[in-house]
């Protein structure tokens, strides 16, 4: 498999757009960065190999997604006008999203990195090993994407794989700190994004039972009045099948859980 190097044009698009080939936008404003950049794609080994666009700004990124398909951008957190995690989030939210990995001096920016759904967080000086990894998990990603990987299946990076869960295993999603617990009836997963992504996508399979989270329609079991306590209103709490928990049901979603258990009468 040969890779192609990115040799050193003017900032635009490099190299053709052939089949096959892993396509990497990298954004960085920094002219000595970009020469790092294409040196360390020149020695990475993907499936497929390596072609790319280079961009110095958010706007310049967004000008190149529009007219030339790309996988995966490499994307500093620090770019002039609209920074990193702003465009991170725009290209993860197209009609066709490119992942993103997200590439900052300070350590520190990973938390955000992820709340920006960025796919992976780079420190600089990035290793190239590091990268390697990087660059095969979206690889891996836009196979999985390929095979089928559709409505019906969710797609979790992890470190060294992409896992391929089928959405009818998924018993509820919760939302965390800084991500998403995925809880299967045997296992339960973490994943980058929110909830209200995940309703705006599969919500004909989930009900939103609380701010923090969704519950898969068919787990449905119990729905159970807790006796008033301090705060002298009742609450609510629902059990659900394949998975021995219990979670809490807002007052505000109370009326559209029972409407769901109302439905399946």
């Amino acid at each position: 498999m040969r890779i192609i190097g990115l040799p050193h044009r003017p900032v635009g698009v490099i190299g053709p757009d052939r089949a096959g080939r892993l396509q990497v936008l990298v954004v960085d404003g920094r002219p000595q960065a970009r020469t790092q950049w294409r040196e360390l794609l020149g020695r990475c080994e993907v499936p497929g190999g390596v072609v790319a666009g280079v961009a110095t700004d958010a706007v310049r990124a967004m000008e190149l997604v529009r007219s030339q398909r790309f996988d995966l951008a490499l994307v500093h957190v620090d770019l002039p006008g609209a920074g990193g995690f702003v465009l991170a989030r725009a290209l993860t939210q197209l009609a066709r999203p490119v992942a993103v990995v997200l590439v900052s001096d300070h350590p520190g920016h990973a938390a955000h990195a992820f709340d920006a759904d960025a796919a992976d967080f780079l420190t600089m000086p990035v290793r190239p090993e590091r990268l390697q990894q990087a660059l095969c998990k979206a690889h891996r990603l836009m196979d999985a994407a390929a095979q089928g990987a559709g409505a019906d299946m969710l797609l979790i990076p992890q470190r060294d794989r992409v896992l391929q869960l089928p959405l009818h295993e998924v018993v509820y999603f919760k939302a965390e700190t800084k991500y998403v617990t995925v809880r299967t009836a045997r296992h339960s997963h973490l994943m980058a994004g929110s909830l209200a992504d995940l309703q705006a996508r599969h919500g004909s399979w989930f009900l939103r039972v609380h701010r923090n989270a969704l519950v898969a329609l068919r787990c449905l079991r119990t729905l159970e009045r807790v006796p008033a306590g301090r705060s002298g209103q009742d609450c609510w709490r629902l059990r659900l099948e394949e998975v021995d928990e219990v979670l809490a049901v807002s007052r505000r979603q109370l009326p559209v859980v029972r409407a769901a258990f109302g439905a399946r009468a």
